[in-house]
């Protein structure tokens, strides 16, 4: 006869995940879960919030400021793991639960785990309508956490204490296979996380994780070396699944040994060392000048690990006149725009290509080619990021890339090994994708899936938590601190220091300057051209706000001073805003086509010869 123990929903729920340990990568053991981050409600604190103090000497509990941030930060902690550890998020009902959905719209599109575990209404209807409960006119059973459904992988709302034997490890389960990766939601009415079952023990004891590593099919494997072996010039695409399945060093090899230059996209950066000869940096729609060229001469363009999204494709306009195939572990992205699909593990799939390859190489003219591209473009940053600056002009986001990069060796470190660059939305991250230099995996963090404003300093949170040794660096927009800054306390508050450049440009620039590209005169993006009449000219001061949530904070004057204040940030130990104004007129060359829609009929002119441009881009399109 089995062993139980008599326990609540949430109890098993909690020494569940206490529990459950992973096999990381380099063979270590670790717990899976690293803690929970909780804003306690009626929903949720009488419950689970119970069941968390019972184990909080196994499984932390975080304290935050917002629902939506510290989902973030706990996406970006499993991102900076590379998908192999979570943290849960716990809240209550009603605005708490709702809260949750952009975070989540953002792990699934990105493909990382998050556990979601929003309080609901009582199972029981007992004492219906609660507080902020959502009463449906058609849908009995319906609540606030329905609105998760569509941007999880798994959702299940919890009736009856036992069902958590089967919902927790499925959601585990979804979360840890590489294919389906994603967030779930287990949603927990108020009543059942207090109801008490006979817990069988095993529960309470979980195997250990260990991720699987899909094998390439046969015949899959057999087209793959056959368009490989019919290529001149074949381009490798970088994407996230070469970090996530650990295959740096397998993509160096392949690279290496066929003489096939690689570029990446903002999941892919990383991958492999900026300054590897073969490594022609950003591609696409934000990509650096001489690897989109390349793109567009190449025959076979090899995706490795990448969802082909439309910043990487250039709206498939990029690629278009080469053969296609697609390695990754989930065949919805390989089988994308009908090339040719190998589904299988990254790091598996390329060591099995090459090994199929034999001395198989790309034509040397162009591997030569490619190299002498790479080392002109990486020449082209140094110039870009080092530029000297005339009195009076404001800086724009590359210079300021450049302070920020090379205040390391002022401070006496190594430039671009140590440091996490943390960015989501704006310019930014085309600016980053181009100019920042990682030698390391993981030390470009970028959530440009979503491109979620907001994301930024609550994401840095969430990758100093994963990893503690280095600095994290977020760069981030005045438009996008202004969506959500509060985990900038968090931080304070849980002494995970982080490093937060404010580049100031009064505005939305980024939209402005697409809006003016498209024919519409600038309005509504700067601050500045939205004051109506009787309104007041916005002046925020944001190093005052920052020290009011207890960080450290400076305005500096100029890129000088920032690199200085830059060296004074590495050697503090709370987190530090530094605040730069810059403009947003500027920007680094590169780039292709992207797809815009623009208005087939306008009264201006500008608008109709955008039109133009778009109708004659569309015609590079591939279909």
């Amino acid at each position: 006869m089995a062993h139980t123990q008599r326990l609540t929903l949430s109890q098993a729920l909690v020494k569940h995940l206490a529990a459950l340990q992973v096999e990381m990568h380099d063979g270590s053991i670790a717990p899976y879960c690293g803690g929970v981050f909780a804003i306690f409600g009626h929903g949720n604190v009488a419950g689970f919030g119970e069941a968390l103090w019972g184990e909080r000497q196994r499984l932390p509990t975080y304290r935050a400021h917002n629902e939506q941030g510290m989902a973030h930060a706990a996406i970006a902690y499993s991102k900076a793991h590379m998908r192999q550890r979570i943290m849960a998020v716990s809240t209550s009902i009603g605005p708490g639960a709702t809260n949750l959905v952009t975070a989540a719209a953002v792990a699934h599109v990105n493909r990382l785990p998050v556990l979601l575990l929003p309080g609901d209404t009582f199972a029981s209807r007992a004492p219906d309508p609660v507080l902020q409960q959502i009463e449906s006119f058609q849908q009995g059973d319906l609540s606030a956490n329905d609105t998760l459904r569509p941007v999880t992988r798994y959702f299940d709302r919890i009736t009856r204490a036992e069902q958590i034997l089967s919902a927790l490890p499925r959601a585990i389960q979804i979360m840890t296979d590489p294919a389906a990766c994603g967030p779930v939601c287990l949603a927990l009415p108020q009543d059942v996380q207090t109801h008490a079952f006979d817990c069988p023990e095993d529960f309470l004891q979980p195997a250990l994780i260990r991720f699987r590593r899909p094998a390439p099919d046969a015949h899959e494997l057999e087209r793959a070396v056959a368009l490989l072996q019919s290529a001149k010039r074949p381009l490798i695409v970088a994407g996230g699944g070469v970090l996530y399945s650990h295959a740096g060093e397998a993509l160096r090899t392949f690279a290496e040994q066929h003489g096939v230059p690689v570029v990446e996209s903002h999941g892919g950066k990383s991958s492999l060392a900026w300054d590897h000869p073969l490594n022609l940096g950003a591609i696409g729609v934000d990509g650096a000048p001489n690897a989109n060229v390349l793109a567009r001469e190449a025959d076979l363009v090899f995706a490795v690990g990448t969802r082909l999204q439309d910043f990487t494709t250039g709206s498939h306009a990029l690629f278009a006149n080469a053969a296609l195939l697609s390695l990754n572990v989930q065949s919805f992205d390989a089988s994308k725009w009908r090339g040719a699909a190998l589904v299988a593990d990254a790091r598996v799939g390329l060591e099995a290509l090459s090994a199929a390859l034999g001395p198989w190489a790309a034509h040397t003219d162009w591997t030569l080619r490619a190299k002498e591209q790479a080392a002109q473009w990486n020449a082209r940053v140094t110039a870009i990021t080092t530029a000297a600056l005339q009195p009076g002009v404001l800086p724009y986001d590359g210079e300021v890339i450049g302070a920020v990069r090379d205040s390391l060796n002022d401070a006496g470190g190594d430039s671009g090994v140590h440091d996490v660059a943390v960015c989501a939305a704006g310019t930014l991250p085309a600016e980053l994708h181009k100019l920042w230099r990682a030698s390391r995996p993981g030390n470009y963090h970028m959530e440009y899936g979503y491109s979620c404003m907001g994301y930024e300093i609550a994401g840095a949170l969430g990758v100093k938590m994963a990893r503690p040794q280095q600095e994290v660096i977020v760069l981030v927009g005045d438009g996008s601190y202004m969506m959500m800054n509060s985990e900038l306390a968090t931080s304070v508050l849980l002494g995970k220091k982080i490093i937060v450049v404010v580049l100031d440009n009064r505005g939305y620039g980024c939209i402005q300057r697409l809006q003016t590209a498209c024919g519409t005169p600038a309005f509504n993006n700067l601050l500045d051209d939205c004051v109506p009449e009787g309104g007041e000219a916005s002046t925020i001061d944001f190093a005052l706000h920052a020290r009011s949530m207890g960080a450290d904070a400076v305005h500096v004057a100029n890129v000088a001073e920032l690199k200085a204040a830059m060296v004074k940030a590495r050697a503090a130990q709370r987190s530090q805003v530094l605040v730069i104004d810059t403009t947003h007129t500027r920007t680094t060359e590169g780039g292709c086509w992207w797809e815009v829609a623009i208005p087939e009929t306008s009264e201006r002119a500008e608008v109709r010869a955008a039109h133009a441009d778009y109708v004659r881009g569309k015609q590079d399109q591939r279909v």
